[in-house]
């Protein structure tokens, strides 16, 4: 009798939501525990002192015990939670670590310097490969350049709008 009863319970609240199949509606539901009426214990206060301080030196997994705690204090009401836990996962939440870590204070001097470094090896490099270079080729010289401008003159090359056109004012050829 009092096993048909709750069967009978259990039937009414899954029926009540129409989106459950009808295997689901003879299945018995299991209360959930509510989260907010277990207590868990408070972290202690010499885990949390200088977390400021040592929180970059612990290794993650100690760093993900100590957050997935004081979260899971935090599921409950906060005026449970202890005035260190409150800052400590306020800190660890916002705190100046990680990528909002402030940076050293010589870090700008160590940038500037290495791009010097880098400019000076970079132009080290370009000189030192254009002195191994071989000269430039005859037909670069200013010469070359115009008597190739005749030649496509002489050829008729773009006679509408290039070379062989009668107002064409441009250099051609030449480069230098």
């Amino acid at each position: 009798m009092l096993r048909n009863t709750a069967l009978r319970a259990a039937r009414s609240v899954v029926s009540a939501s129409p989106s459950t199949s009808i295997l689901a509606r003879h299945i018995p539901t299991v209360t959930r525990i509510d989260q907010s009426r277990s207590t868990s214990h408070a972290v202690s206060n010499v885990t949390l002192a200088d977390i400021e301080k040592r929180w970059e030196s612990m290794p993650p997994n100690e760093q993900a015990d100590l957050w997935m705690s004081l979260r899971d204090r935090m599921k409950g009401s906060w005026g449970e939670l202890t005035l260190q836990e409150k800052k400590a996962s306020y800190w660890i939440a916002f705190g100046a670590h990680g990528p909002r870590a402030v940076p050293p204070p010589d870090e700008n001097k160590k940038v500037l310097y290495y791009t010097l470094i880098g400019l000076a090896a970079s132009f080290a490099l370009f000189y030192s490969t254009r002195l191994v270079a071989r000269p430039h080729p005859k037909t670069m010289n200013r010469e070359w350049q115009e008597q190739t401008n005749e030649y496509l003159k002489e050829q008729k090359v773009e006679p509408l709008t290039g070379y062989a056109s009668p107002d064409y004012k441009g250099k051609g050829a030449v480069q230098n």
